[in-house]
């Protein structure tokens, strides 16, 4: 029985880090949140379960209504409110936190998870940091009451610093190493949580696919490093044009992509014109003998047509190279010694306006 002779009103909720808005942005960069099994998680845990000879194991990250469990032993369920979980008690401290006996704690004599099934009475759990923000925890379980001594805890420590590493391997597999934009596993999975949250809200949503002009020739010419760096220029001004809800990616090579986030058509094409303006600019100071520039393609988002985001990328990707096509054939781009002018496809362009319509 309880030491405690009466019930609260309401759970003690864990406490909101500080920091919490740059923890959750950190967290949902991972693109972990929702996603399948993972033998790599799911190892570890296994192994932290059998070397404590714990029933529960869990990697858990806290969301910010939630915890969701990236790999679990001994557990139903795939997440569970945050107000109630353990975990997001323990990413409010320090250090490990440990509950040898729940219906003697404070925090949780009275939660759910200890009242009912799956009856934990012992908790240890480390959190997980990332670039310095803690993202949720490995932690062990127990139906009876437990202790830990300073090997265990220190063993706990260091298996949870195993899954930090996978965590970090996981965030570098979504970047482009080169700009720092996301690569295309990263764009593909974030993009599409960013479609299926715009087609609850009916937000219109658009895609631009822009691919460097003459990319190849400035390679052969200039040598690789000069092309590396028209491609972190290029990234750069594509950046600097962008909102914190639009989705940016280098998908290889010379081809970028950007989802533009309740965009309108003409908003779209001001976001090109926008980028033609800066890269015009860097023309003029830069010296070269050439010029940075691009064509592209604006793909307006129909669900009844894209069901995935990877469908509206493949429209978009042969929209682009329809146009690009079309641009050299007028403009002689195939001697590769011509820079076809920014304003064959600028917004508003009769060129433009003949093959930017809405597929479908």
């Amino acid at each position: 029985m309880s030491s405690h002779e009466s019930k609260r009103d309401a759970l003690k909720s864990p406490e909101i880090p500080e920091g919490e808005k740059l923890r959750l942005a950190k967290l949902r960069s991972l693109r972990l949140l929702d996603t399948g099994e993972d033998i790599r998680f799911d190892r570890l845990t296994r192994l932290t379960g059998r070397i404590f000879q714990a029933p529960i194991c869990v990697i858990s990250l806290v969301d910010e209504d939630r915890q969701w469990f990236k790999s679990c032993v001994g557990l139903t369920v795939s997440e569970m409110p945050r107000s109630m979980s353990f975990c997001g008690h323990a990413i409010t401290g320090t250090d490990v936190l440990i509950v040898e006996d729940a219906l003697e704690d404070e925090r949780f004599f009275d939660n759910p998870m200890v009242l009912n099934d799956p009856h934990i009475r012992f908790y240890a759990g480390c959190p997980l940091i990332l670039d310095q923000r803690k993202l949720g925890t490995l932690c062990i379980a127990d139906h009876s009451p437990r202790s830990l001594d300073q090997e265990q805890i220190d063993i706990l420590r260091d298996l949870a610093s195993l899954v930090e590493q996978e965590l970090a391997a996981t965030l570098m597999a979504t970047k482009d190493e080169l700009t720092g934009l996301e690569n295309r596993r990263g764009f593909l999975a974030l993009a599409q949580q960013s479609l299926q949250l715009c087609t609850r809200q009916g937000f219109p949503v658009s895609l631009l696919y822009l691919d460097l002009d003459h990319f190849k020739t400035i390679n052969d010419l200039h040598g690789h490093g000069e092309g590396d760096r028209v491609l972190i220029t290029f990234a750069d001004r594509i950046k600097h044009i962008c909102r914190d809800s639009d989705v940016v990616a280098r998908l290889g090579g010379d081809e970028f992509v950007l989802l533009l986030i309740n965009s309108t058509r003409e908003q779209s094409e001001a976001a090109i014109h926008r980028i033609k303006e800066a890269l015009m600019h860097d023309n003029r100071l830069s010296g070269k003998t050439y010029d940075i520039d691009f064509s592209y393609g604006i793909t307006s988002y129909q669900p009844e047509r894209h069901e995935t985001i990877a469908e509206l990328l493949a429209d978009g990707n042969a929209l682009m190279h329809e146009i690009k096509l079309l641009r050299c054939e007028d403009q002689y781009c195939g001697n590769g010694t011509a820079t076809p002018s920014a304003a064959a496809v600028s917004p508003g362009s009769g060129f433009a306006n003949r093959f930017q319509e809405p597929t479908g």
